[in-house]
C-alpha cells in the first residue's frame, strides 16, 4: 500500500495492479478501494489499475472537514495520480465516485483521458423522474444487508459471489465520515458545468437503478457533448460489479477512443 498527499495534507491510501495504460477506479460514498473486488482484478488483466481510498475511509486519514465535496474530492484524485507518476489516466467513477470523476474531467481535463460513469447523476434536479426511490433510500438508511443487496444486486451474483458483497458494504469508516460522504454527494451539483467535459466519456446506468434511477443518466447523456449511454437491462445499483460485460464495453470504448485519436494525429 502507498500514500499520496491530498492539498490539505491528508494521506490517501493507494495501490496499483496490472500494466498497460492507466486507469483510475474512483469508488462511491462511503465504499473502500476494496469494494472494486472482482472488478479491479478484470480490469487489471488489461491496464494498469489504480484504486485508492477516500479521504476517512479505510487506510486514508480523514481531513477536513470542509474538503467533503464532490469539487475538492476530485483534488485527492489528482494527488493520487501525481502520487502513482501518472500524468493521465482512463477514469472510471462508480456512483459519488462518477461525481467526483466529473469534477476531475471539468477542473483537470489534462488528467483524464476517458471517462466512464457508472449509476451516478449530475446532482440535485428538479426532474421527480431523477429521484430515487423513497423505499430504497429508506433501506439505504437502515445498513440491514438483506434490504441493501437487491439495491445493488442481482441475486444469484450476490448468491455467488459472497465475499464481494461483503467486502463491498463494509469500509471501516467512522459516523463522522460517512455522514460527510453522504453529504458531499447529496450537495453534489455539475449540471452547469458538465458542457465544458472534453474527455470521451461513457455513462453505463441500470434501467432498475432505484437509488439512481435511468433518468439522471439519459441527463448525463444529454449534458456532456458526444457522450454515449449504455442502458444496462434490468441491472440496479451496483452494475460495475455484478454485469462483468460492462467491462468488455468499457474496454472497446476505450480502444474506439484511442484509434480515432490515431487517425487524427
Amino acid at each position: 500500500m502507498n500514500f499520496a498527499v491530498a492539498p490539505d495534507g491528508t494521506e490517501l491510501a493507494w495501490v496499483a495492479q496490472g500494466a498497460g495504460e492507466p486507469l483510475l477506479l474512483i469508488a462511491g460514498q462511503a465504499t473502500a478501494m476494496d469494494g472494486w473486488g472482482p472488478t479491479a482484478e478484470l480490469l487489471a488483466r488489461f491496464y494498469r489499475v489504480i484504486r485508492f481510498d477516500h479521504r476517512g475511509i479505510g487506510s486514508s486519514g480523514r481531513g477536513q472537514a470542509n474538503r467533503y465535496t464532490t469539487r475538492l474530492l476530485a483534488a485527492d484524485a489528482v494527488a493520487v495520480l501525481d502520487a502513482a507518476g501518472v500524468s493521465s489516466a482512463h477514469v472510471y467513477g462508480h456512483s459519488m465516485g462518477g461525481r467526483i470523476g466529473q469534477w476531475l474531467a471539468v477542473d483537470f481535463p489534462e488528467k483524464v483521458r476517458t471517462l466512464v460513469l457508472a449509476a451516478t447523476s449530475g446532482g440535485r434536479c428538479d426532474d421527480p423522474g431523477t429521484h430515487a426511490d423513497a423505499a430504497a433510500l429508506e433501506a439505504l438508511v437502515s445498513g440491514d444487508l438483506e434490504r441493501l443487496i437487491p439495491l445493488f444486486f442481482e441475486e444469484e451474483w450476490a448468491r455467488r459471489n459472497p465475499d464481494a458483497v461483503h467486502t463491498f458494504f463494509t469500509s471501516r469508516a467512522s459516523a463522522w465520515a460517512k455522514a460527510r460522504h453522504f453529504q458531499a454527494s447529496r450537495e453534489h451539483d455539475s449540471w452547469s458545468e458538465l458542457g465544458s467535459i472534453k474527455a470521451p466519456s461513457l455513462i453505463l446506468h441500470g434501467t432498475d437503478d432505484p437509488l439512481t434511477p435511468l433518468r439522471n443518466g439519459i441527463l448525463l447523456r444529454q449534458h456532456i457533448p458526444g457522450s454515449v449511454l449504455v442502458r444496462v437491462p434490468g441491472a440496479g445499483h451496483g452494475l460495475h460489479l455484478d454485469r462483468p460485460e460492462t467491462i468488455d464495453w468499457i474496454r472497446d470504448f476505450i480502444a474506439r477512443k484511442r484509434r480515432l485519436a490515431g487517425q487524427m494525429s
